[in-house]
């Protein structure tokens, strides 16, 4: 039950609060969602408004629903869409998320209410947001622990609320870990799996997508489901890299495998392009090589080599000093292989024999070893530096793009060195995929052919600035790749899409979005979730 201590608790002063909201939210926000609806989408009236939300009062919940001090639910990381949320719930239990959908379902379409998951905020364009509508904080969702089944097919039952780090953590402790991982873990299970998860380990194990057994789902009727590949099916991929439009994943069964202890991790550059794709596709289509691959694009960076010494050693010092990265455009291969403290001597051969098969530039190998969690959570030690520098909460325009195979040469001439000419306003991720261990049934929309490579140019902007380190450049240089994608029928797919129109997202699905918007009449007949993904709007009647 609701403690009297809640922001419940004092009903006519809410209401007023929500009055006031209420008339003045379209005008508090240059990026507020009422300049970017429709020209013919309806707007609630105060008085139906203030009724709905009053009704909200009379659920039965463990957890507790707020409606002061949420403006956190109106960021996420993208740092560049503010929509503030009427309401917070913080659920204690499945069934509190159940009944405060039910109860927005049962309302119809007299009402606009709509709702939206939030994990840890790392949406990029307000996708976990929903502007007057109600956020639900997933973090907080704590009804059950986390419980690991160590048998033949082991796996662990987690909250879709849960951080993949302390899957990580608590993991360890069974000798235990996930196949496949993000970049970065300080996200939820809901959240990744609502899209993909993608990382290094993706070419061997699959994305984060084709790794799970099984999920608990809340749809857009209150009803909690379970699914998997062979019960309600359409349900379970549908979920998986649905962008949160069929359901609300509350649980899920995440596959797991006995975990490594160490790491080896190793750095190489490449000023040839092909040379250094063709390596990337060798490693990953090669059955025993590293267990994870990636790379990067460098471009006009001083003293890089330098600046790797702080976690790497350099194979050969002398000639790594010698070596100058400015005013060139480089590749960066970056690969680890997993082991024990004991297979240390037979993985140090194995690993010289497999660089043997590479064509790097020999005084740029660079080589750590480190801890399984250290390696898994290197991203974090960057988040805590950039925090303590004030660069983290800046905002974030990211793009991700899946290319495929035969067309990543006509991308890099095109867009490293002329359309990018430096790559100091943040990483730029490029690594080969193979769809091989991708399930073909998941909402998730990839590239046609077999083998893409993802490229993600990862900028942070600097707020106050009108240089090339400021958003309008940052975003004007992520359109003009954009355009050369569409202009040369690339046949390219956004990764962690945005979309302003259904007809381009009809264009971004293609054959799929008939099943996709059948879907979407299924289990969330109203339009109810994942507002922020600007895909489907919430039909509404007024009288």
């Amino acid at each position: 039950m609701n403690s009297p201590g809640t922001a419940l608790s004092k009903q006519n002063d809410v209401l007023g609060r929500l009055l006031v909201a209420l008339l003045l939210s379209c005008n508090l926000n240059k990026n507020d969602f009422c300049s970017s609806l429709p020209a013919e989408t309806p707007a609630a009236s105060p008085s139906s408004n203030l009724a709905v939300f009053s009704s909200l009062r009379t659920l039965n919940l463990d957890g507790q629903l707020f409606f002061d001090n949420i403006g956190y639910a109106s960021k996420d990381f993208g740092n560049r869409y503010h929509f503030l949320p009427a309401a917070v719930l913080h659920p204690k239990t499945v069934q509190d998320i159940s009944s405060m959908v039910k109860h927005v379902y049962q309302m119809g379409t007299t009402s606009a209410l709509t709702i939206a998951a939030r994990g840890h905020g790392h949406s990029l364009e307000g996708q976990s947001q929903a502007h007057n509508g109600l956020v639900i904080n997933m973090e907080s969702l704590q009804e059950q622990e986390m419980h690991f089944h160590t048998g033949e097919l082991p796996y662990v039952d987690v909250s879709g609320g849960e951080l993949w780090i302390n899957i990580l953590q608590e993991g360890l402790k069974h000798g235990l870990a996930p196949k496949s991982w993000t970049d970065y873990l300080h996200l939820t299970v809901g959240g990744t799996l609502s899209n993909a998860g993608i990382s290094g380990q993706a070419f061997r194990h699959g994305p984060q997508i084709d790794n799970v057994y099984q999920l608990e789902v809340v749809i857009g009727t209150g009803d909690i489901v379970t699914c998997t590949s062979k019960e309600n099916a359409d349900l379970y991929y549908g979920v998986l890299g649905g962008l949160g439009q069929f359901g609300i994943i509350t649980r899920a069964r995440i596959s797991l495998e006995p975990a490594p202890r160490r790491v080896k991790w190793i750095r190489m550059l490449y000023t040839d392009f092909s040379m250094f794709c063709r390596d990337q596709e060798h490693l990953i289509s090669s059955q025993n090589s590293f267990d994870y691959v990636e790379g990067f694009v460098i471009i006009n960076r001083t003293g890089l080599l330098n600046n790797w010494r702080s976690s790497f050693n350099p194979r050969d010092p002398l000639e790594a000093s010698e070596f100058h990265s400015e005013g060139k455009t480089l590749y960066c291969l970056e690969i680890a292989k997993y082991f024990n403290t004991e297979e240390n001597t037979i993985i140090e051969q194995k690993i010289d024999s497999l660089l043997l098969e590479l064509n790097y530039i020999q005084s740029t190998l660079f080589l750590s070893e480190v801890s399984y969690l250290e390696f898994l959570d290197r991203v974090h030690v960057s988040e805590k530096k950039l925090r303590q520098m004030g660069l983290w909460e800046v905002p974030h325009p990211w793009l991700n793009l899946l290319i495929p195979k035969s067309k990543i040469h006509d991308f890099s001439q095109e867009v490293f060195g002329k359309i990018l000419v430096d790559t100091s306003n943040g990483p730029v991720l490029i690594y080969p995929i193979n769809k091989s261990r991708w399930n073909k049934e998941t909402s998730m929309v990839t590239p046609e052919e077999n083998m893409f490579y993802l490229v993600s140019f990862l900028s942070s902007a600097v707020e106050s600035s009108t240089g090339t380190d400021g958003l309008e450049h940052i975003l004007k240089q992520n359109n003009r790749i954009l355009q050369f994608c569409n202009s040369s029928r690339l046949g390219v797919k956004q990764y962690l899409p945005s979309y302003s129109t259904q007809e381009e997202w009809k264009a971004h699905f293609g054959t799929l979005w008939e099943t996709f918007s059948r879907r979407k009449t299924t289990y969330d007949p109203l339009a109810i979730l994942a507002p922020g993904q600007r895909i489907f709007q919430k039909a509404v009647d007024f009288l």
